[in-house]
C-alpha cells in the first residue's frame, strides 16, 4: 500500500514539474509558432509526459531520494543544536532582506527571475553564514543586555560554557588521574569532552597492538566514570574543524571558541598552547605542586631499588613516584635505609632529589 502511494505522489510530483516547465516554455517565448488555442494542451502533454517518466522511474527516484535525505540527515546530525536555530533565524531574516532587495528586479523580463533567485541565494546564505558563524557573540549580547532578560538572568538563559569549560585532551583522559581530581571538586565549570577525541579513543580502544587497545579501554571506562559519578557537568562537543587533521590543533582551537581551557598533561600540547595563547591546565604540573615538600638536612627511610647513572649511586622512589638519587647507594640495592637529603631538582618533567647516607653524612660533619 504505501508503495503505491508513494508511486502516486511521484507521479503528480512529475505531472506538476512537466507543467511547470511547459509554462515556463511558453513564458520565455520559446513555443509561440502554436497557435493559442492548443497551449492548454501542450502544457497538459507535457505534465503527462513526465508523469509517465516518473511513474517508471519511481524506484530509481525513491532510492536516490533516501539517499540525499540520508546525507542531509547525517550532516544535520554533527552540527550543534545552537548552530541550526541560529542558523535558520539567519536565513529567514536573510530571506527577508532578499525579498526587499529582489523587487525593482521583478519587472524585468527573464532576467528579472534569474537575478531575483540569485539574490535569495545570495542573502540566505550570507544571513545562515553569518548567524552560525557568530553565534556565541549574538548569544552573549543577548544575555548581558537586561532589556532582554527583564533585569535579571536565570540559571537556565546562561551560556552553557559561561564558566570557562575544561577541555579533556586524549591523554589526560588515558591518564586517568582526571577522574580523582574531578571528585576532590577543584575543576569548576564544565567538563567538555570533543566528539574527534572520543573518534580518536575508539581507534586507539580498536587497535590490533593489545597496550594500546588497553589504554583505549581505560580511557573509555574514565570517561563513563565521569557521567556516572556527577562530580562535574560532563558535555560532549559535537563540533569539528573539518579543515585540520592534527586532534592537538583542533583541541586548541575549540578552546579559542568555547573560551575554555585545554587539560592535559602533554608535554608537547602545553609548549605549543602557550605559543598560541590558548590556556592549559596541565595535571602534571599540578601533581608536581602538591607533591609533599622536602628541605635539605631532612631524614628520610627509603628503600634502593636499583642503580643510578654515576658510580656508586642508588636510586629510591617516594610513593609519589619522585626518585630519589642516593650518593653511594648502591651496594644496598633490596635494602631499606636512611638518608638525609642534600638538594631538590625541580624540573618541568617533575622533582628529583638528592641525598647522601645518613652514616656518610655523618661522618662528613
Amino acid at each position: 500500500m504505501l508503495e503505491k502511494v508513494t508511486r502516486a505522489i511521484i507521479t503528480i510530483m512529475g505531472i506538476m514539474i512537466g507543467a511547470a516547465i511547459g509554462i515556463l516554455l511558453y513564458q520565455v517565448e520559446l513555443l509561440n509558432f502554436i497557435e493559442e488555442s492548443y497551449r492548454n494542451y501542450i502544457i497538459i502533454g507535457i505534465g503527462l509526459i513526465f508523469g509517465i517518466i516518473f511513474f517508471i522511474l519511481t524506484s530509481r527516484i525513491k532510492k536516490i531520494g533516501l539517499k540525499i535525505a540520508g546525507g542531509f540527515e547525517n550532516e544535520l546530525l554533527k552540527v550543534p543544536m545552537g548552530d541550526i536555530i541560529s542558523g535558520s533565524i539567519g536565513l529567514i531574516v536573510g530571506l527577508i532582506i532578499a525579498f526587499l532587495v529582489s523587487q525593482p528586479f521583478t519587472k524585468i523580463p527573464i532576467f528579472g527571475s534569474v537575478i531575483t533567485v540569485l539574490l535569495y541565494l545570495f542573502f540566505g546564505y550570507l544571513g545562515a553564514k553569518i548567524a552560525t558563524t557568530k553565534r556565541e557573540d549574538i548569544s552573549g549580547t543577548f544575555l548581558n543586555n537586561n532589556k532582554f532578560l527583564g533585569g535579571s538572568k536565570s540559571k537556565q538563559t546562561k551560556n552553557k560554557y559561561r564558566s570557562s569549560p575544561k577541555i579533556l585532551d586524549t591523554s589526560v583522559i588515558i591518564d586517568g588521574r582526571i577522574a580523582d581530581i574531578c571528585r576532590t571538586g577543584f575543576i569548576e565549570g564544565p567538563v567538555v569532552i570533543p566528539e574527534f577525541v572520543l573518534e580518536e579513543l575508539r581507534h586507539i580502544a580498536d587497535s590490533s597492538d593489545g597496550l594500546k587497545r588497553n589504554r583505549g579501554r581505560r580511557g573509555l571506562d574514565i570517561l563513563n566514570r565521569l557521567q556516572k559519578e556527577d562530580y562535574v557537568d560532563v558535555i560532549i562537543e559535537s563540533k569539528d574543524f573539518d579543515d585540520v587533521n592534527e586532534v592537538d590543533i583542533k583541541l586548541l582551537k575549540l578552546a579559542v571558541v568555547l573560551d575554555g581551557k585545554v587539560l592535559t598533561n602533554d608535554f608537547n600540547l602545553n609548549k605549543v598552547a602557550e605559543f598560541q595563547g590558548v590556556e592549559v591546565l596541565n595535571i602534571n604540573e599540578l601533581a608536581n605542586a602538591v607533591k609533599p615538600v622536602v628541605l635539605p638536612g631532612e631524614e628520610m627511610a627509603v628503600q634502593i631499588i636499583r642503580d643510578g647513572k654515576e658510580s656508586g649511586q642508588g636510586l629510591a622512589y617516594l610513593d609519589d613516584g619522585t626518585m630519589i638519587v642516593v650518593e653511594g647507594g648502591k651496594k644496598y640495592i633490596g635494602g631499606s635505609i636512611t638518608v638525609i637529603v642534600t638538594s631538590v631538582l625541580q624540573t618541568a618533567a617533575g622533582r628529583m632529589i638528592f641525598a647522601k647516607l645518613k652514616t656518610a653524612a655523618n661522618k662528613a660533619v
